[in-house]
């Protein structure tokens, strides 16, 4: 059993994974996150600051939300957040869609590469094997 404090509230809980919050805090979360989704669907070009005071949520709360993309604004809502790799202000998730792309192209790339890789090692075993031997005295 894996007891530690709660990063929020500081009481101690069985905790077993996820994030380091014991459940009553995880709920009050769940309530704030809701409030905070019906506000901005009521509200819907509000500013960051217009938000955190009216439902009494840090800013960072609303960035970790839209970070997970439990939280998605449009391109013209004044709410946004850094791509985590270029800096260009986005409404959702970590990564722009340019740098998102990139990414794809890369992986697929690298894979493209093990892929044929691993077949050129495959066939220099398999020449071998297949290789004429002489005995020599």
């Amino acid at each position: 059993m894996n007891v530690i404090n709660c990063r929020k509230c500081g009481k101690l809980f069985n905790y077993i994974a996820g994030n380091k919050i014991c459940p009553m805090c995880k709920e009050i979360s769940e309530q704030k996150f809701q409030e905070v989704k019906k506000y901005i669907q009521q509200h819907g070009h509000c500013s960051m600051t217009e938000v955190c005071e009216e439902c009494d949520v840090e800013p960072q709360q609303i960035q970790i939300w839209i970070r997970q993309e439990r939280l998605q604004f449009s391109d013209d809502s004044p709410i946004k957040v850094a791509c985590e790799s270029c800096g260009k202000m986005i409404g959702s998730g970590k990564l722009c869609p340019q740098c998102r792309e990139n990414m794809s192209r890369n992986l697929n790339n690298m894979l493209t590469k093990n892929v044929e890789e691993l077949k050129n090692q495959s066939h220099r075993k398999s020449d071998s094997k297949n290789r004429m031997r002489f005995l020599t005295d």
